[in-house]
């Protein structure tokens, strides 16, 4: 009888599928090996049961132990899986952009979830790593299987999906695509399949501003894929290109292809369809572009697949009417387009940046521009500094992270004016993002201004 012994023995032999409606005006096949087949629903369940299996030839998980791992989501389910069906408890550990519905999934399978910033650096006590660390020290009988440094990871990629991509293609691949987070799946595929053809071109689909196309690591919003450091088990030697793909683009893709092509997939996975789309443009219609999606879509119907979400980050425009984009359009250009001062700067500093551009609100946030929304931390109000010096002028000289007020609302540029006009009633000033980041503080003045126009143009929806 054709009947699996357990759930681990499914994980594998993911079928490929070539991509049809999203690959106009491209000779070059594109195939995806579509990763959700896997019982976990992602490709991490590859380097779960393998990193397991040497945990427990090594001594290091015993009977009744815990594991514990900083996760944004897959490699967690893919660890409860194996956890389930060998006796052991999970605690995981992730940071708070991961969408509930991962955080959700993960505590269905039996597992204590805790949350973590994400705009925080890795040495952090409250960074996601760090509190692994802690966690690790804390529990009895722990284990950690740290993904990022552990050789099994690419392991499990070199001895299973490599030889899979290869046998399917029937060696015929040119190029393989795919996203680099702890960097296992490229680095363990690509050594296999440089292995077999050395001409084989590995590309990394990586999330602009991840350290792996030059960034910093400065959050974004795609899950899953690109670091704010370098992991051990990711393979510099093997990857011949990276392309940086923002969170628009990835996040559009996603869309498209799930619409188009049936194929629900996430946001990471839309970064590795953009990267791969932008290789096989390139290419030659002898060529074979391979591009793996790690997981599925469905974790992810909240955020990249939920209107009113994306319109909020700035990511899509509304269909009727004057939007956001609409008002800004009319501002004068006499300031930059984003005015905020450094949490460790001075009051004194603030209000000087206040009245210079002549503003009476400014954001709090980290870093130098672009800015990422999570690096927004508060906002300075010229009324509230006021009521604050007034009593106790030495106010003045301390810093700015000290006497902040909470963040201005945001507000997404392609949302309708008449959105604006609502959150306007509540609060003097909108933060608005576009493309997931923020770009400049609009007021009740530039909505007034913009509607005092003799007419207005809305903008095209994008």
């Amino acid at each position: 009888m054709d009947i699996a012994d357990s759930v681990l023995d499914l994980i594998g032999r993911t079928p490929m599928v070539r991509l049809r409606q999203v690959v106009d005006g491209i000779d070059c096949p594109v195939v995806v090996k579509y990763e959700v087949t896997n019982p976990g629903g992602s490709s991490k369940d590859r380097p779960a049961l393998s990193m397991i299996d040497q945990a427990e030839a090594d001594g290091l998980l015993k009977p009744g132990g815990t594991i514990i791992e900083p996760t944004s989501g897959n490699t967690g389910v893919g660890l409860a899986i194996v956890a389930a069906q060998r006796g052991y408890q999970c605690k995981f550990v992730v940071t708070d952009k991961v969408g509930p519905e991962k955080v959700d999934l993960l505590r269905a399978y039996g597992a204590e979830v805790v949350v973590c910033p994400v705009a925080v650096a890795p040495e952090d006590p409250a960074s996601y790593y760090s509190t692994a660390e802690r966690l690790v020290k804390e529990t009895p009988n722990a284990f950690r299987p740290n993904q990022y440094a552990n050789p099994a990871n690419p392991k499990a990629h070199y001895e299973t999906t490599g030889p899979e991509i290869w046998e399917q293609t029937d060696g015929k691949i040119t190029h393989f695509v795919a996203g680099a987070g702890t960097g296992g799946t490229i680095s363990g595929v690509g050594r296999y399949l440089k292995e077999q053809n050395p001409d084989i071109q590995i590309v990394a689909g990586d999330p602009a501003g991840s350290v792996y196309s030059g960034g910093s690591g400065r959050p974004y919003l795609v899950e899953g894929v690109g670091e704010d450091f370098w992991p051990t088990t990711y393979d510099p030697s093997v990857v011949d290109r990276v392309i940086p793909i923002s969170d628009q683009d990835s996040f559009l893709m996603a869309r498209l292809v799930s619409q188009k092509e049936g194929l629900l997939i996430g946001g990471s996975c839309g970064t590795a369809v953009a990267a791969a789309l932008e290789v096989a443009r390139e290419a030659g219609p002898d060529d074979l572009v391979v591009v793996l999606t790690p997981d599925s879509g469905r974790g992810y119907l909240t955020s990249v697949f939920d209107d009113a979400w994306m319109a909020r980050f700035g990511f899509l425009h509304a269909h009727e009417g004057p939007c956001v984009a609409d008002v800004l359009a009319t501002k004068g250009n006499d300031r930059p387009d984003l005015v905020y001062v450094q949490p460790t700067e001075s009051v004194r500093d603030a209000i000087e940046l206040l009245h210079r551009h002549d503003v009476s609100q400014l954001p709090v946030a980290k870093n130098e521009m672009p800015i990422a929304n999570a690096e927004v931390l508060g906002s300075i109000d010229e009324l509230r500094i006021m009521e604050s010096a007034f009593g106790e002028t030495s106010v003045l000289d301390r810093s700015v992270e000290e006497v902040m007020s909470p963040r201005l609302p945001t507000i997404g540029v392609g949302q309708p004016v008449s959105d604006a006009v609502q959150m306007l009633d509540l609060s003097p000033a909108l933060l608005v993002l576009d493309g997931g980041r923020p770009r400049t503080v609009m007021t009740r003045a530039d909505v007034l201004s913009f509607l005092s126009l003799p007419q207005t143009t809305p903008s095209s929806p994008a």
